[in-house]
C-alpha cells in the first residue's frame, strides 16, 4: 500500500471522519462503518484532504486535464481545496467548478460555481463517497450539458465496495454505464489491512469483534464481481 493512503486511513479516523460501530445508512442497510466527509471542519484538514485527493487523481489521471467537478454541496469544498493542493504538489492550473442546487437568474447567473465549463474541457468530478451511484445520476448531465467536453472519470475518498443497483459495486457500475474511469483514494479493504489489531490514535479501531461485524456486512451487501 502506497504511504499516501496508509496516512489518509489514519488521518480519516483522526478526524472523526471514518467511525466503527453501529450505523443505519440512508439505504438503510446497518452499517459497521461509516464514513462523513463533513467532519472536515478545519483549514489544516481541508488543505491535507485536498493534498490526498491530489495525489489519488495524479496517480489515476496524471495533469492532463482542465476542470475539477464537485457536485454541492460537500463537493464544493473538496474540488476548491484539491486545485489548490494541485498547483502546489504538481505545478498544475486546474479549474475549479460546482453547480448550484437552483439557478441563480441575478449576477453570476447560471447553475454552476467557479469556472464555466467549456467546449474541449476534460473535467475529472470528486465527490465524498459512492454506494448507490444515484449522486452521479445528477451529476454526469450537469457537466455534460455545457457543452462538447470529455469526463475523464470520477475520484471519490473512499470505495465501500458493497453491492450498488446490481451485484457489482456502484463505482464498477458507474464505469460501466457512463464509459469514464473511477478511482477511490483508499478501499474499505485497504482501510481493514490497515488498521486490523493495529493502534490507530491511541486505541484499535477495528479488533477482532469488530472484524467479524464487517465480514459479516459484506457477505450480505459485499459487490459480488
Amino acid at each position: 500500500m502506497q504511504q499516501y493512503k496508509e496516512e489518509f486511513i489514519h488521518f480519516m479516523v483522526k478526524c472523526d471522519v471514518l467511525k466503527f460501530g453501529d450505523f443505519t445508512l440512508k439505504s438503510g442497510r446497518k452499517s459497521p462503518f461509516f464514513m462523513n466527509a463533513g467532519a472536515y471542519v478545519t483549514g489544516a484538514q481541508l488543505a491535507k484532504l485536498g493534498e490526498y485527493y491530489a495525489k489519488a487523481i495524479y496517480d489515476k489521471y496524471g495533469a492532463d486535464f482542465d476542470v475539477l467537478f464537485g457536485p454541492a454541496y460537500k463537493g464544493i469544498p473538496l474540488s476548491v481545496a484539491t486545485t489548490i493542493a494541485f498547483d502546489r504538489l504538481y505545478g498544475k492550473e486546474i479549474r475549479y467548478c460546482s453547480n448550484r442546487k437552483e439557478e441563480k437568474d441575478h449576477g453570476d447567473t447560471g447553475i454552476l460555481l467557479g469556472s464555466k465549463i467549456q467546449d474541449g474541457d476534460r473535467v475529472v468530478i470528486i465527490e465524498d463517497v459512492t454506494t448507490s451511484g444515484k449522486s452521479i445520476e445528477e451529476t454526469y448531465p450537469i457537466v455534460k450539458a455545457q457543452g462538447d467536453v470529455e469526463v475523464l472519470g470520477l475520484m471519490v475518498s473512499l470505495n465501500r465496495m458493497e453491492r450498488g443497483k446490481t451485484e457489482q459495486c456502484a463505482l464498477d457500475e458507474i464505469r460501466e454505464v457512463y464509459g469514464m474511469e473511477t478511482g477511490a483514494i483508499v478501499t474499505m479493504e485497504e482501510v481493514v489491512e490497515c488498521l486490523y489489531n493495529k493502534e490507530c490514535e491511541g486505541r484499535i479501531v477495528i479488533d477482532d469483534a469488530m472484524k467479524e461485524k464487517i465480514d459479516r456486512y459484506y457477505e450480505e451487501y459485499g459487490a459480488r464481481t
